[in-house]
């Protein structure tokens, strides 16, 4: 069981899109004891991401993509790999009760899926040094565990380099997005992958959290893409100005 997969070429310079969380894929071996409907909710995986960066690689908006392969209820692979959450128990009111394991069988499945993932992140920034990375991940209208509203179409989440977050914000909001800064979550908490791949390296990255009512279709994947896909072109000139 492979733990990415790569679309497009990496190329020197380039922008290198990351999508922690776009396969729902549960291995044949591994019991997760759930009910397999929950397999097609928000809590396996972020709805839309594959779709969205299969556009912006063939719409040549980024040179290729990193996509997880597996789901996130397996693994979480943007958290770091000593974190309880990387592995868990429960998600959004949901037991898990397959992930009850041993330190010994936590070790395993970490080597399996989250060390060969970001090893193979390092290895093509290695290898190509982008200018920048588009981490792409997608959010749920409303938690089962919390009742408020989510009304952000869009959100951007950073943590100690806003560079290119403060030049995106009104950029999406000029497209008519409501678009939430550091919202639904916060950069500042949750950002394990983009944290050690650029902020380690001093890379320039966007997160981006997209709501996912908004790309769960055909239609909504060629809107945001196209929308996405205008923003990076800006954030690339704007690094290119101010090197």
């Amino acid at each position: 069981m492979i733990s990415h997969e790569i679309i497009g070429t990496p190329r020197q310079g380039g922008i290198l899109l990351i999508g922690d969380h776009a396969s729902n894929h549960v291995p044949c071996d591994i019991d997760l004891g759930i009910d397999p409907a929950l397999l097609t909710q928000h809590i396996a995986w972020d709805l839309g991401v594959a779709g969205v960066a299969k556009r912006l690689v063939a719409g040549g908006h980024v040179d290729a993509a990193i996509l997880g392969a597996v789901s996130r209820l397996v693994c979480d692979l943007n958290r770091d790999a000593d974190a309880p959450a990387t592995i868990p128990l429960a998600s959004d009111g949901h037991a898990i009760s397959g992930n009850a394991m041993d330190h010994a069988g936590r070790q395993a499945r970490i080597e399996r899926f989250h060390t060969p993932y970001h090893d193979a992140i390092s290895a093509v920034i290695d290898a190509t040094s982008p200018i920048m990375l588009l981490s792409l991940h997608s959010f749920t209208p409303q938690l089962a565990e919390d009742s408020r509203p989510r009304p952000w179409d869009m959100g951007i989440l950073y943590n100690a380099d806003d560079r290119l977050a403060r030049h995106a914000i009104p950029l999406l909001s000029g497209h008519g997005l409501t678009v939430g800064d550091q919202l639904p979550y916060s950069g500042k908490l949750l950002n394990y992958t983009m944290n050690r791949h650029a902020e380690a390296r001093g890379i320039a990255y966007l997160g981006i959290e997209m709501r996912q009512d908004h790309v769960m279709d055909a239609a909504g994947q060629a809107r945001f893409s196209d929308i996405i896909g205008h923003i990076l072109t800006s954030c690339r000139n704007m690094l290119a100005l101010n090197v």
